[in-house]
């Protein structure tokens, strides 16, 4: 039997089908070629034909799967709008074992073009770059520049510097700190590089690749690579002897050289349609078997059954054998790349090598798991057909697995040897960014086996996307892939949509140079000031100076006060503070250890925690505005699961879905009790369809968690409880799911032994899975079908085609030959309109309106759903189809279109079986952690590659649409500027604007959260049209308008594209998280870039400047972290400009009175010891530890985060009235004391006074310290005892080093100072009084402001203290759960009002609710409003013995569900974004053929009518 035969396969073998359906459709548009959506990437040296065009522009949009032909028919057929991908200047062109024209040569004999090494740096460092190159980049801080020229005037003791390098100390400090930071970030990103370019790769060595001039290392290259290997060797060396291990002689790259063993495979063996089975022969001879494939080692031959091995053929049918030889087409030559005349020399082989070392042009073998490290055209695969599956979530972030075909010409070369026999060239396009887009062509000279005279035919076959494996994408379920490489390094798709890694700076760094430079100013007027009055004091002459000073050191007016402006530069170089750059790189480490150390964002599954990448942004993280999202893998899990389904009528399965869960939480329900009481059922009913299902049946592929389609009501129904008729509609129901599908079985041995599925969407898995579960469980696929066992018996269904799914089509088919009877049933499913629309007119009218009712109860709770049909088809019916469709296959030209039609041609007059629902599961918490974004005023978008109904189910599931939403679906169908720009113009009236300049700068001012009356859906190539110049500032304006933007299959450039028009079209701060490769380009782009840790490789979290295991950790990561440290830096950058200007401008005073000499009011050690020890603790752990309200209170109140939003943490105000108060309080410091001192009648106790500028210091100093320590403590909001402690030593330190250091002679004139001024009652006094003079307005604006004008903040303060939120501490009750239980005084003042009870609510007085979520009286969907409990509405039958109270009940909720979808809008019907009941009832089958139409031959069965009329569609 086949099922015996396939025992010994774990993995299903794929059966021939349309290859066509893989490509990705434009739209209505096909025909026309799609631009780039980046402009194309040049990187190639010129030619001496540069100017000159190939004369084979008409084979670049051919679909690969187009066969071969002659020259000649190809250039006829360019005369058919083929061409169109002609590019100006050579194409791409890439020789194979023949000499390079002349054009391709220059005069020395080496290739003109010149390719990008296949070795990818993400890193921007290198160990001999590092120093300068980070040096570099340091010194383009404006601050780091002027300290260095600070200390270069210092070394010169002309002006004044008594100790140049003490005071260079500070800029060393924060230069290493810096390049240490900056060093450990791109470490990380090198070990990756190195990691990933030391990957292994079987090339072929040992043979000429013509492309490349041989290994030309420059000296430099040279240079880097010795210097790399010595600091390796340093290193490994360092670990070894901190290890004590002892010395391996293993690298990264060990084992590149080892070649991979080849053995002998298998002889493939085929059972043909026209013959028995046969051995495949090869048409030529060599020493070793042409089977002989470099593969891991399989069983011996003699283990083997032939029964099961891979077909070979050419026909284009996988059909059974019948009698069909008068209708077979003849078969088509394609040719081959292979030079029978050929002698190879026998020394190639295949051998293992790093990635690195690829090249263009390059042969390379990938075996199955392995991933593509170059892009790759397939020449020949392990499949007879030329199929292999790859694996693109690197790319798109798709998981599900993709079909790609090797070329007709290469599926002969095989090995090694035929490598050096192939002669052939690539004519390539010039590397581009669309990863949907490929065009190219092989062209090759078919040589005569029989005639080695015959000059041979000039061949060409198209390459396209199709033939092509992408850089970064991993191949499934294929052994083994042989191809070419026409694209490297950063010339792949994937590097040209990644992007170079940015390096980003927060706002409030950017901000700062600002301020920096408003100080350079004021630092430039007082040292003007200071050299001017300094040179005319000299010039005047008979001042006290005169006597005092013995000359002046320039000689000269002008000279001296040149000189006193670079001194007082020197003296008051602290008004620009080093000490701020340090402090803020010590601050924002501790924020990232904080970050890292959160165990709250901690993802155990994957032992991850939250990861920061870059240090400097924390920041940013408190004034996001808008959040840029993927959608698979960051919002889904991207698992489907099979939850509910409709069978002839009835409805079965029991859910408790996401979306209602979301809903009912924003209606007030307690979703926990609801949600509990729901499982619980849920659980009781899974037991029972367990126990029932193996009582029917002891399925052994059935696995208690695998289950999720849970009802115990088709178990009954399926053993005959509800009649005979429904029994065999549910056995025709889930034979529909195990025969309609591409998927791949792999099977796991054990006990019980497992299934799983491998398919190109995770929905079909999903629908395959549960037929698996209910007793059809797909086994496998034998040489021309399927092996299903069927409630325990097994049975072969023959496949005789298979129609895939695309999006134009939206559905999909299979042609079966049922094995008991050999009848011939035709299988489809697809979306309810495209399947209602062909259903046979004038039947199973009941049918189907309770099936569109079901399917639309699926829909509003948040579910994907499909709808199942059949058609039985006559043998000759099918045989006159077939011949259609092997024309179609066959045909050069137009073959696309050719194909859809045919298909189209079958695939009507269906009788509809039923309809399946598939639940997207949300990752855990993504609804709450979007509300709460939400409620914070964050706005969020979805960028996604997913179609439009999957994107929009989503958004209902995670609370981005909700039921009151008008959805403006942006879909322009013929992509014209000019329809674009009047559905643009069309929906910008709504809201009253017309996109203008005027409207944008206003736009940019406003940062209130749109009212949630208005989304946005849409694709990519609507998105194309709209970022164009002249409709990208009118589609912000629009979206800036709308609550929710949900883009649509949009490519990574796109995504990229998308966030800097926000992002720079209204100047606001902007985060994208995602979690593939296909997202890094958006990553990169955003302010703050996101990466998760998630199941599609770790390439997003490489490019990111954080890393988080779940979506939900964003929430925590922005609104208590980013809120904390955005609020933090913000207050500390003001404290310390305060803290300066106090100091450095009480110098400033000094100078009135010494004809500003630029002499040094304090002693110099206090100038040191000011920034270092005197008051920079208190400001810097502010910085880090102050809080203004708990973590639990940040997220249970989100509107506090709107301050950051507004960015009113740091603005130019804030900074200047810190300035002020700085300038204020200089002056209190200054002149108190001078004033104590200005009668001249203070003396000690021992009769000498302390009125020497020294000892004055001391008292300007210490009362200067003492009012920026309280000050800055009374700025911050937690007081603990650590702040107070800070504080305390802070102020004590400058008593304890003037104590302490003035008893040291060496203190000079400062001697003994300490003792005589703290031993003056008038220190202490004035000291008193200076400082409640100095911070008196302080404390009486901040009590003004508190009182009278309090900010939300300090009423969530004031509502802590009075205790409304102490049920936070009860870790019971989530956190951000309960933001309801306080007012503030603006945006918090707004409580939810309670929802209105829709039932009084008169009809036209309603709001419009799109079908899939409008209210029903049948079920407990989150979106009704009519408070019913109908989350049973399946009414499952707790007894047997009562199966007729299922019925009435059922019939009565189904008439309320009736009144329920007559109040549904009908322009939401005709949008085609959900397909209501209603609308699928009054759909006609438009694409059947009426059985009453007169144009039908009398006297024939409807069989026969049905086949004479498809006789007449295909003439």
């Amino acid at each position: 039997m086949a099922s015996q035969n396939n025992a010994d396969s774990h993995v299903s073998k794929p059966i021939k089908r349309m290859r066509w359906a893989t490509q990705r459709e434009p739209g209505q548009s096909g025909r026309r070629k799609r631009h780039s959506i980046l402009e194309r990437f040049h990187k190639r040296s010129g030619s001496k034909a540069s100017n000159e065009k190939r004369a084979s522009g008409g084979v670049d949009s051919m679909d690969a799967s187009q066969p071969a032909g002659p020259l000649e028919e190809d250039v006829e057929g360019s005369e058919n709008g083929l061409e169109g991908m002609e590019e100006p200047g050579p194409r791409r062109r890439i020789f194979f074992n023949t000499p390079l024209p002349e054009d391709a040569r220059d005069e020395d004999g080496h290739p003109t073009s010149h390719f990008a090494r296949n070795k990818v740096r993400t890193a921007k460092y290198t160990p001999l770059s590092f120093i300068p190159k980070n040096l570099w980049f340091q010194f383009h801080n404006l601050a780091n520049n002027y300290f260095l020229f600070v200390i270069i005037l210092s070394i010169f003791s002309i002006f004044g510097a008594t100790n140049p390098s003490l005071g260079a100390l500070p800029l060393i400090f924060i230069v290493v700190v810096t390049g240490i930071k900056d060093a450990i970030e791109d470490y990380r990103r090198t070990v990756l590089d190195n990691e990933l370019n030391n990957s292994s790769v079987h090339r072929l060595v040992d043979w000429n690749n013509v492309n490349s001039a041989g290994e030309d290392i420059s000296l430099w290259r040279r240079i880097k690579k010795a210097t790399s290997r010595l600091i390796r060797k340093l290193m490994a060396g360092g670990r070894r002897i901190w290890k004590k291990q002892p010395k391996h002689a293993g690298t990264v790259g060990d084992g590149v050289d080892e070649s991979r063993q080849s053995i002998e495979t298998r002889r493939t063996q085929r059972n043909s349609m026209l013959s028995s089975r046969t051995h495949r022969t090869s048409y030529y001879s060599m020493n070793s078997h042409p089977d002989d494939i470099p593969l891991t080692p399989v069983q011996p031959e003699s283990s083997r059954d032939t029964a099961g091995d891979l077909k070979i053929e050419n026909s284009l049918s996988a059909g059974p054998s019948m009698n069909r030889n008068s209708h077979q087409p003849p078969a088509r030559v394609y040719g081959s790349l292979l030079n029978p005349h050929k002698t190879p020399t026998g020394k190639s082989r295949f051998k293992k090598d790093c990635w690195k070392n690829v090249q263009v042009g390059d042969f390379l073998r990938i075996y199955n798991e392995d991933q593509i490290p170059a892009d790759i055209t397939i020449l020949s695969t392990s499949d007879p057909d030329g199929a292999c599956y790859v694996e693109t979530k690197n790319l798109d972030g798709e998981t599900n697995l993709k079909v790609r075909q090797a070329l007709h010409c290469g599926r002969s070369v095989k090995h090694a040897l035929d490598c050096e026999r192939t002669e052939f060239m690539i004519e390539s396009e010039h590397p581009q960014a669309n990863l949907y887009k490929y065009n190219g062509a092989v062209r090759w000279t078919q040589q005569d086996e029989l005639n080695p005279d015959d000059p041979g035919k000039p061949m060409v076959e198209p390459i396209s996307i199709n033939n092509l494996l992408l850089r970064g994408c991993s191949l499934r379920n294929t052994e083994w892939v042989l191809g070419v490489v026409v694209f490297t390094g950063e010339e792949s798709k994937i590097i040209l949509n990644s992007g170079i890694t940015p390096s980003k700076r927060s706002r409030i760094t950017r901000d700062l140079n600002w301020n920096v430079i408003y100080n350079f100013v004021l630092l430039f007027f007082m040292c003007l000031a200071s050299g001017i009055v300094q040179g005319v004091t000299w010039g005047q002459g008979h001042h006290s100076l005169n006597y005092f000073e013995f000359g002046s050191i320039g000689g000269r007016p002008a000279v001296d006060g040149f000189i006193t402006f670079w001194t007082v530069l020197i003296l008051l170089q602290n008004l620009v503070p080093i000490s701020l750059y340090i402090s803020l790189e010590i601050i924002k480490t501790a924020q990232a250890f904080f970050i890292y150390s959160d165990a709250l964002m901690y993802y155990e599954k994957l032992d991850y925690p939250c990861t920061p990448k870059s240090w400097n942004i924390s920041d940013d993280l408190g004034q996001i505005e808008y959040i840029f999202s993927d959608k698979t893998g960051t919002l889904t899990q991207n698992v489907m699961e099979f939850k509910k389904c409709t069978i002839n009528g009835v409805p079965y399965g029991e859910a408790y879905t996401e979306a209602q869960a979301g809903m009912q939480k924003r209606q007030g329900i307690d979703v926990e009790a609801e949600a509990t009481r729901a499982r619980a059922q849920i659980e009781i009913d899974r037991i029972k369809m367990l126990k029932e299902s193996r009582k029917l049946h002891p399925n052994p592929y059935l696995h208690d968690e695998d289950l999720t389609f849970i009802s115990p009501d088709f178990v009954s129904d399926l053993t005959g409880a509800s009649g005979e008729a429904q029994r065999k509609a549910n056995e025709n129901f889930m034979l529909a799911l195990a025969l309609c599908h591409t998927v791949i079985s792999e099977r796991t041995p054990g006990d019980p032994p497992r299934i799983d599925f491998k398919a190109q969407s995770p929905d079909e898995a999903a629908l395959v899975a549960t037929a698996r579960d209910c007793g059809f469980t797909v086994l496998g696929r034998s040489s021309d079908g399927i092996i299903v066992n069927v409630l325990g018996v097994e049975k072969e269904y023959t496949v005789l085609n298979t129609l895939e799914f695309n999006s134009t089509r939206k559905r999909m088919s299979a042609i079966i030959r049922m094995p008991d009877d050999g009848r011939i049933v035709l299988f489809c499913k697809g979306a309810d309109s495209v399947i209602y629309s062909r259903l046979i007119r004038g039947e199973q009218a009941e049918l189907r309106k309770s099936t569109a009712e079901h399917l639309e109860m699926f829909a509003r709770e948040g579910l994907r759903t499909l709808c199942i049909a059949q058609r039985e088809l006559s043998q000759e019916e099918y045989e006159a189809w077939s011949i259609g469709h092997d024309k179609a296959a066959a045909a050069v030209q137009d073959r696309e279109d050719k194909l859809e039609h045919i298909s189209d041609i079958i695939e009507r007059d269906l009788m509809l079986l039923g309809g399946t629902a598939i639940e997207d599961r949300l990752q855990d918490g993504v609804p709450d952690t979007i509300s709460l974004l939400g409620d914070a005023g964050i706005k969020l978008w979805v960028l996604t590659g997913d179609k439009v109904e999957t994107a929009i189910n989503i958004g209902f599931s995670c609370n981005l649409l909700d039921n009151g939403m008008d959805l403006i679906v942006f879909k322009i169908e013929d992509e014209s500027l000019e329809t674009a720009a009047s559905e643009l113009n069309k929906h910008l009236e709504t809201f009253g604007i017309t996109g203008s300049d005027e409207e944008l700068a206003a736009a940019k001012k406003n940062h209130k959260p749109p009212e949630p009356t208005h989304a946005i859906v849409i694709d990519g190539d609507s998105l194309k049209l709209v970022l164009s110049e002249e409709l990208r500032q009118k589609f912000l304006l629009l979206c800036k308008q709308c609550k929710s933007v949900l883009c649509c299959r949009v490519s990574p450039s796109q995504k990229a594209a998308v966030v800097q028009l926000v992002k720079v079209g209204l100047d606001v701060i902007t985060l994208s998280v995602g979690d593939g490769a296909n997202d890094v380009a958006m990553i990169q782009e955003a302010d703050v870039g996101v990466g998760i840790a998630g199941e599609e490789g770790r390439q997003a979290v490489m490019s990111s400047d954080y890393a988080i295991g779940q979506f939900r950790f964003l929430q925590r990561l922005v609104l208590v972290h980013g809120r904390w440290s955005y609020r933090r830096l913000g207050e500390t950058i003001a404290n310390f400009f305060y803290k300066n200007m106090v100091w450095t401008v009480a110098l400033f005073w000094y100078q009135l009175y010494n004809n500003f000499d630029g002499s040094y009011l304090f002693d110099y050690t206090y100038v040191l010891l000011y920034n270092l020890a005197f008051s920079s603790l208190p400001v810097i752990f502010m910085g880090i530890l102050d809080q203004d309200v708990s973590d639990k209170v940040s997220l249970a109140v989100p509107q506090l985060y709107r301050r950051g939003i507004e960015r009113r943490e740091w603005t130019e105000t804030k900074f200047w009235i810190y300035m002020i108060d700085g300038l204020y309080q200089s002056l209190m410091c200054f002149f108190m004391p001078y004033l104590l001192f200005a009668p001249g009648t203070f003396v000690t106790h021992n009769g000498t006074d302390v009125n020497d500028r020294l000892r004055m210091g001391v008292y300007v100093g210490c009362a200067a310290v003492i009012v920026v320590n309280v000050y800055t403590l009374i700025n911050t909001l937690r007081w603990d005892w650590l702040m107070l402690l800070l504080t305390a030593i802070s102020i004590l330190l400058i008593f304890f080093w003037t104590g302490v250091w003035s008893v040291f002679t060496g203190s000079s004139q400062f001697y003994q100072s300490g003792g005589e001024v703290f031993g003056q009652l008038s220190f202490w006094a004035v000291t008193f009084l200076i400082v409640i003079v100095c911070l008196l307005p302080r404390f009486t604006a901040k009590a003004i402001q508190k009182i009278y004008f309090p900010r939300d903040v300090d009423i969530i303060r004031e509502q802590i203290r009075q205790g409304k939120f102490k049920y936070l501490d009860d870790p019971m009750v989530p956190a951000a759960t309960s933001k309801d239980s306080s007012t503030t005084a603006s945006d918090l003042s707004k409580q939810t009002q309670p929802a209105t009870n829709m039932a009084t609510i008169a009809d036209d007085e309603r709001p419009f609710y799109p079908p899939s979520v409008s209210a029903t009286a049948t079920t407990h969907n989150p979106r009704s409003q009519n408070g019913s409990d109908g989350t049973e509405y399946t009414r499952h039958r707790f007894s047997m013995e009562s199966p007729l109270e299922g019925p009435k009940a059922f019939g009565r909720t189904h008439d309320r569900l009736r009144q329920s979808m007559d109040r549904t809008r009908p322009s939401i019907e005709e949008s085609g974004c959900f397909t209501s009941a209603r609308g699928l009832t009054r759909q006609e089958s438009s694409n059947s053929i009426p059985l009453g139409s007169p144009n039908l031959r009398e006297g024939l069965s409807p069989s026969h009518t049905r086949t004479s009329n498809l006789h007449d569609e295909l003439s």
